[in-house]
């Protein structure tokens, strides 16, 4: 197909496309003439994939590279490809200075990782956020909430294993890291409105509300 056609088709612009393809994040097409060239449906997959990544990901454009390249490695394993897609999608979070509550915070989560036989890297950006939000928990007097971290733990292993088992009905890479991407992103959303339902539903079974 010609850039009009996968534009429409992908309802990508133009001029959109051609800046994919000059940062190297689309492949170009085959030339067919000088000022021609022809797209393939590995393109529309493509662009699809950085769609989803930029739109519903909120990844950089530099982030971007770095996942496709993960992509195209194909001697790089799936389980580290989909791990360079999770880590960015985890929200930022500042390097927390050295203090008592981060130390503890992160030995906290060196805990829990090692009690429920979590597989992960030391210092993963995921642990990182989760002790940086135990300790901003601290600062703020609310430490006790810890005590309902195994509880959430447990609704999380549950949760993971429903996204692992989406994903695996994929094959393609493109269409894993979409399937992670996309499904990240929004299963949180979705998640923390399905929690916040709980929550409506609960507090009005406790104070006996009609």
């Amino acid at each position: 197909m010609r850039i009009g056609e996968l534009s429409a088709r992908t309802g990508i612009p133009v001029p959109t496309i051609k800046y994919y393809v000059r940062e190297g994040l689309l492949p170009a097409g085959e030339l067919s003439s000088p000022n021609q060239a022809r797209y393939e449906e590995s393109h529309e997959r493509r662009l699809r994939l950085i769609r989803g990544l930029l739109e519903v990901g909120g990844l950089s454009v530099a982030a971007i590279r770095e996942v496709l390249a993960a992509v195209d490695d194909k001697e790089q394993p799936v389980h580290k490809m989909l791990g360079t897609v999770a880590d960015r999608l985890v929200p930022a979070v500042g390097r927390e200075e050295p203090d008592a509550e981060t130390a503890l915070a992160r030995t906290k989560v060196a805990r829990l990782v090692a009690a429920r036989g979590w597989n992960v890297e030391p210092g993963c950006p995921a642990g990182e956020a989760l002790a940086s939000t135990l300790a901003a928990l601290s600062r703020a007097g609310h430490g006790r909430f810890e005590e309902v971290l195994d509880a959430y733990a447990e609704a999380a292993e549950r949760v993971a294993s429903a996204d692992l088992a989406y994903v695996a009905q994929t094959v393609a890479r493109e269409d894993l890291v979409e399937s992670v991407a996309v499904g990240t992103v929004l299963g949180d959303t979705m998640f923390a409105a399905l929690r916040r339902l709980a929550q409506e539903s609960g507090s009005a079974r406790a104070h006996a509300l009609p």
